[in-house]
């Protein structure tokens, strides 16, 4: 039977399920368990407060790989620079020795 043919036929009322859990009273609502003394307000805010942080730490986070790219970047353009110098200079010294 379904439940409301066997509240109408038996008499039988449920109510919504509830439970108590670490001294916090719960009720299971349109799919969700939802307190009934509404001491939840601190954990959600709680919860606003550490998804504001995180999403603080992944945007600085995303700033800080950016700057790491952009200085490996810069290394490498300054060590390709580096290398040709020290060649053109081996190239100078080599030219000057023939010319003695």
């Amino acid at each position: 039977l379904d439940r409301s043919t066997r509240e109408i036929e038996l008499g039988l009322e449920y109510g919504t399920p509830s439970m108590n859990l670490a001294g916090q009273s719960l009720k299971f609502e349109n799919g969700h368990w939802v307190s009934e003394s509404g001491s939840f307000l601190g954990d959600r805010r709680e919860l606003q407060r550490l998804r504001k942080r995180n999403q603080q730490l992944e945007e600085e986070n995303n700033l800080l790989r950016l700057k790491v790219d952009i200085l490996l970047d810069m290394l490498s353009e300054t060590t390709a620079e580096s290398h040709l110098m020290e060649k053109e200079l081996e190239e100078l010294k080599q030219h000057s020795r023939r010319k003695k």
